[in-house]
């Protein structure tokens, strides 16, 4: 009578729970919706991926299935994120799988280079009308004195990374690396596997498409990695990320003129957390959701923050990108072995660009433009005046600055992003000089001396935060603002006040920096460990994870830092 009893309650309550559920507004989840992007840290992707994962088990053994099945989920997974502009990720795997095999066949190596370079201008065809025809109007307008209208151009998310992992397909072949796929369904397997699809790893086709041809095996060890990897990545995006960013550092970049110095100085801390939790938690949860489907990614960052240098410092930030811009950029340039046009076009530009700039700022009676010119010019001079190698040294500046400048132009279409890159390719310069001067040989181990260490790692953070500054402001007039306020209005009396005001902020900033501070051999420890503990564990550490995202997480969705890039 009493299992009765609460038989019917449990009906009951299931009736009213089915009843509550707005249909509706479910069907509206599974379209396309501009402001509320599908993530992998989001409910719904959770609710999906757990429904997809069902069917890839099942499918998983026969090749042919599993290849059609993944492209037909990363393609809703990118209709989800940016609507019908899903076709032109399905244009580029065609254009580009057929151009391979044109490439490949071709037996005249004038042809294969036409080839190629219709390639190139095709992809970065839609990289210039999506992300840089208004950056042109605009600098038509300003220089010019015209009013053109700026054209309302939506920005596909990740089209900069499937690009330029498309492109890289097609050189490989001109190169001889790589044999083209046989199969067009095999290449969009690839172009459009969704982990990495939206915002990378940016993966080689060497490196991915041998893994699609062998049996799909996932071990106990694997998943156990994978759902660290997860774990990781989602309190690293949900609880650091996005707590800093919405509870402090937007507010500062929003209106920097409001706080104190020492405010702005840690808001400039707080987003060099930010931007490196929120990216390689992304590309944490990437890597871990590609090995539960049997694949391998390349591991994306590598505490870039410890770097002693600034070249140490893009071998372990966004490795797949500054790789990608080494190998296709600046070696097909000349490297340090020769000059190119391209290579020698984009500085002068840059540098010409940076006096006219300065002479304008003087007829308005503000100098300190001219004082930045004068400052890179100088700079970038004396990194090729006082190297012992004068020629190889002229060939790696301007190849270098180039790849830099192309680089900042890459994450955005703005004069700030320019000279984000700018100022790390002078800086690469300027190392790679030192070296040359004082005869340093970079492979050797590094300096054991902790003070030293110590000071070579503070510098390179400062100065990568002071490069974030022109990153992250919304514009020039915002970055000047902030850099003055640190300089001219610091106020570290407040310092105990600050700390009291956003008491739960800093203590995530603690632990962010924390986290990524500790040696390497505790984490490679650690994340052995609990790969190799039973399921449960795993799950149980995801759980409590989860558990804290949803305390701490805001009401709105907070899209992914590079989705924009």
């Amino acid at each position: 009578m009493l299992l009765s009893i609460n038989f019917l309650k449990i009906e009951k309550e299931f009736e009213q729970f089915i009843q509550g559920i707005d249909v509706q507004k479910l069907i509206e989840q599974f379209y396309f919706n501009p402001q509320e992007p599908l993530i992998f840290s989001s409910g719904f992707f959770v609710f999906i991926f757990t429904a997809f994962t069902i069917g890839y088990a099942i499918l998983h053994k026969t090749h042919f299935p599993k290849v059609i099945y993944v492209i037909l989920f990363s393609l809703y997974f990118y209709y989800r994120s940016s609507g019908y502009y899903y076709l032109i990720l399905i244009f580029c795997v065609f254009f580009d799988f057929i151009t391979g095999h044109l490439i490949h066949k071709a037996q005249n190596k004038i042809l294969k280079k036409t080839l190629l370079f219709f390639s190139l201008t095709i992809n970065l065809g839609l990289l210039i009308y999506f992300k840089y025809t208004n950056f042109f109007i605009e600098s038509i307008n300003t220089l010019a004195d015209t009013g053109y209208k700026k054209i309302d151009i939506f920005l596909p998310v990740g089209v900069s990374f499937f690009t330029f992992q498309s492109m890289s397909y097609t050189i490989d072949i001109f190169r001889k690396k790589i044999n083209p796929v046989k199969n067009i369904l095999d290449y969009g397997f690839f172009v459009s596997f969704f982990p990495q699809l939206v915002a990378g790893p940016i993966i080689r086709a060497y490196d991915f498409i041998p893994q699609l041809y062998k049996p799909t095996i996932v071990t106990k060890p694997m998943i156990g990695r994978a759902l660290f990897l997860i774990t990781i990545g989602l309190f690293k995006k949900s609880v650091i990320s996005d707590y800093i960013g919405v509870n402090f550092v937007d507010r500062i970049f929003d209106q920097p003129e409001l706080y104190s110095g020492v405010e702005n100085l840690f808001g400039v801390y707080g987003y060099a957390l930010q931007i490196y939790c929120d990216f390689s938690g992304y590309s944490d949860m990437a890597i871990g959701i590609a090995l539960l489907l049997g694949f391998r990614f390349p591991k994306n960052f590598d505490s870039p923050y410890q770097s002693q240098n600034i070249t140490e410092f893009w071998r372990r930030w966004h490795i797949s990108l500054s790789s990608w811009l080494k190998d296709y950029l600046y070696f097909s340039l000349g490297g340090n072995r020769a000059g190119h046009f391209v290579g020698y076009f984009f500085p002068v530009l840059f540098f010409l660009g940076m006096i006219i700039w300065g002479v304008i700022s003087i007829q308005h009676h503000s100098y300190w433009q001219i004082i930045v010119t004068t400052f890179f010019i100088l700079f970038f001079s004396i990194s090729i005046l006082v190297s012992r190698n004068k020629k190889k040294s002229t060939y790696s500046a301007f190849n270098q600055m180039t790849t830099m400048l192309l680089g900042g132009l890459w994450h955005g279409a703005s004069i700030r992003f320019i000279l984000w890159g700018a100022m790390h390719g002078l800086a690469l310069s300027i190392h790679k000089t030192f070296i040359s001067v004082f005869n340093i040989n970079p492979k050797k181990k590094k300096n054991s001396n902790f003070f030293i260490t110590f000071l070579c790692v503070l510098f390179t953070f400062h100065f990568i935060c002071f490069c974030w500054i022109f990153f992250r402001a919304t514009d020039m007039d915002t970055a000047i603002a902030l850099i003055y306020q640190i300089v001219y209005k610091f106020d570290p009396h407040i310092f105990l006040q600050m700390i009291e005001g956003y008491k739960l902020v800093f203590i995530m900033m603690f632990i962010g920096f924390l986290l990524h501070f500790i040696p390497v051999k505790w984490e490679n420890f650690l994340q052995f460990k609990i790969s190799n503990y039973p399921y449960l564990v795993g799950f149980i550490f995801l759980f409590i994870v989860v558990l804290i995202v949803l305390q701490v997480k805001s009401s709105e969705i907070q899209p992914f830092i590079y989705f924009q890039f």
